[in-house]
């Protein structure tokens, strides 16, 4: 007759697992993991400090679709020269667009100096505290406005960036790719909330998923939460979160046109709403998939002797490549009127504040040096 298995003196079989702990009993342990492990970033408030409103917003939206590290710079240099959200917004539009050059999604550029300006006019320079009021503001969504709330006022909210994405669909094991798992992943995250330290939680799931629950090679043997992980148990972090099947970006084409006269090159300014929007650039064509770039010289902004530059520029936009055919031309003197043009000294076209495409284009056109 067989034997029966053995029982633990719980009477449970030794061949049984226990039970997955449930992550909420861990929260404990992933706020003393934060305060000990916590990075250090310069809109960070430090331990016992109250954070900066300005600060985490300004954070957060350079933040968006942008790495730590290329926005450590910007931030610095925004805070140095606008110390305040008053500041900001007394500043042209103009001059903060420049600031923002290279950075990237223009269009937050714009939303940033108008929420300035709503908040500093309108609101006596005070940010709404509640997540709801918040999202009233320009260029404030759902996850600016819960990380504002939570990290600047610690108001009972979870903000949910890539990194908390992770983290969460690897804790409980959601088997659908995250475009499709958004709102789930929302509440789930929202159901881990702790009852006090809003804020440092929020930011302990950030800092969890950016140095060790990453993309590869996750390091479970740091995390708080492993014990509690669905995926971890499995032996499967690597699956998850699930891979949306990749999409190929359609090619669209385009051409530029730098002419220089007397020390200067020709600039003028993209219409505020749309790609590049409100940022210099050197006259170019609609940027299209059927462009035929034989016929580019159409498009040029005055007659003249164009040259065609060997070799395109290449771009990726977020959802586009672009590759850029170069045509250069000098002339004797400049004609006295360009509609939407301006003449910006060659010494000065750094101030400029040109987007990347843009620096890409006076870099091939020999204008700036790398």
């Amino acid at each position: 007759m067989p034997r029966a298995p053995a029982k633990s003196s719980a009477g449970r079989s030794s061949a049984e697992k226990p039970p997955r702990p449930d992550p909420r009993a861990l929260l404990s342990d992933l706020l003393s993991w934060y305060d000990r492990s916590r990075r250090v970033l310069p809109w960070r408030a430090a331990p016992g400090e109250r954070a900066d409103p300005y600060s985490v917003w300004l954070s957060e939206i350079m933040l968006q679709q942008t790495t730590v590290e290329a926005v450590k710079p910007y931030f610095h240099a925004f805070l140095t020269r606008w110390p305040s959200v008053a500041a900001l917004a007394a500043a042209p539009l103009e001059e903060v667009m420049k600031a923002w050059a290279g950075l990237g999604y223009y269009a937050r550029a714009r939303n940033l100096h108008a929420c300035a300006q709503q908040v500093a006019f309108e609101r006596g320079g005070i940010f709404p505290r509640e997540e709801g009021d918040l999202l009233s503001l320009p260029g404030v969504g759902p996850y600016t406005a819960a990380a504002v709330a939570a990290i600047a006022f610690d108001a009972p909210c979870v903000a949910v960036d890539g990194n908390v994405e992770r983290v969460v669909a690897r804790l409980f094991a959601i088997d659908r790719p995250i475009r499709e798992a958004k709102r789930d992943l929302r509440e789930q995250a929202q159901t881990l909330l702790p009852a006090a330290r809003s804020g440092d939680f929020t930011q302990a799931l950030m800092d969890l998923g950016a140095t060790v629950c990453t993309p590869r090679a996750p390091r479970c043997d740091l995390c708080p939460l492993a014990s509690a992980c669905a995926a971890a148990l499995r032996g499967e972090t690597e699956r998850f979160p699930v891979k949306a099947q990749k999409l190929d970006k359609p090619l669209r084409r385009g051409a530029a046109f730098v002419v220089t006269s007397g020390g200067a090159a020709l600039l003028r300014t993209r219409p505020p709403r749309g790609l590049l929007g409100g940022m210099s650039e050197f006259p170019s064509t609609p940027f299209r998939v059927d462009f035929d770039p034989s016929r580019a010289r159409a498009h040029a902004p005055m007659a003249a002797r164009w040259k065609e530059l060997p070799g395109a520029v290449e771009h990726v936009f977020t959802h586009f490549s672009l590759r850029l055919t170069i045509f250069a031309a000098t002339l004797p003197a400049p004609p006295p009127y360009i509609e939407n043009g301006r003449w910006t000294p060659l010494a000065r076209l750094s101030e400029e504040g040109l987007p990347t495409l843009m620096r890409k284009v006076a870099i091939r056109a020999g204008l700036i040096v790398e």
